[in-house]
């Protein structure tokens, strides 16, 4: 084993340590993991369909319905575990359209710098002059409300922070002695970005991601929640939190149940995001 694969093996140890360490972590990962698997297997998990109206009417949480039913007969805790394979494809292919485009950007914009990076960072410019919400709105006007315009919306929304931190992290590194020297033995431009500079980049650029995911989950519920995300009847979070919202004094499980999971889903992707922020800040260990 080469210094350098050993020494990357002890720091992996020494962050798994002290992530471990740390109950919130451990929490955040738990109910995240829980969530994915409920998810992944929905169509074992949840005692009904969706959308079955076979159920009387707002009946109270109990043995037979978990979470109650809703105005239509419908069980509350099916709909919410189909709603939560929409809420994190969402998080994730949100965060993931941004993080792509807008590391590539600013990885473009730092290492080539000139005429290209003006142009690209007065772009990212003008899109931090709008609130992401307020962008995410303007783009699913001019789309359409759906659920995927809702994911590209937020995605595109969410790119000028990739790109200032992927531009801010490649005009560091490439300052550094060792990108020189690689380039006076005449490596590509390919092969330093690859090799040197997107591993420095990774840590910011995880961190950032994980926060994402739960701002993204957030957003989408709030959008929906609003007809802006996903059309009436969907099993999505905030979709049955707006159509609760008319019931809440008749049976206050219809948001109550909806509203406590969105809250416990953005806690804990949180709570992980600033475990794993910690333990890679070497100013913390």
């Amino acid at each position: 084993m080469s210094a350098a694969a050993a020494v990357a093996r002890r720091t992996g140890s020494r962050i798994s340590r002290n992530l471990l360490r740390k109950p919130t972590f451990v929490f955040g990962v738990a109910f995240i993991l829980t969530l994915a698997t409920v998810a992944i297997f929905a169509d074992s998990v949840a005692p009904w369909a969706p959308d079955d109206m076979i159920h009387g009417r707002y009946q109270p949480p109990g043995r037979e319905h978990l979470f109650g039913t809703d105005n239509l007969g419908r069980d509350i805790f099916s709909r919410l575990v189909y709603g939560s394979r929409l809420s994190l494809v969402v998080g994730f292919v949100a965060v993931g359209i941004a993080a792509t485009i807008g590391t590539f950007l600013g990885i473009v914009a730092g290492f080539v710098r000139g005429t290209l990076d003006s142009v690209i960072m007065r772009v990212i410019d003008v899109m931090l002059a709008f609130p992401d919400i307020l962008l995410a709105l303007f783009i699913i006007t001019m789309l359409g409300p759906s659920l995927t315009n809702v994911m590209i919306a937020l995605g595109i929304a969410s790119i000028p922070t990739y790109a200032r931190i992927a531009r801010g992290a490649t005009l560091e590194v490439s300052e550094l002695e060792f990108i020189e020297a690689s380039r006076a033995l005449g490596s590509r431009r390919f092969v330093i970005l690859l090799r040197h500079v997107l591993p420095n980049m990774f840590q910011p650029i995880l961190v950032v991601a994980t926060l994402g995911i739960a701002g993204a989950i957030l957003a989408a519920a709030g959008l929906s929640f609003i007809g802006l995300g996903a059309p009436p009847g969907t099993p999505e979070w905030g979709a049955i939190l707006s159509e609760a919202r008319t019931y809440m004094r008749r049976a206050w499980w219809m948001a109550a149940m909806p509203g406590l999971l969105i809250t416990l889903t953005v806690l804990a992707i949180n709570l992980v995001g600033d475990a794993v922020r910690d333990a890679l800040d070497p100013r913390l260990n």
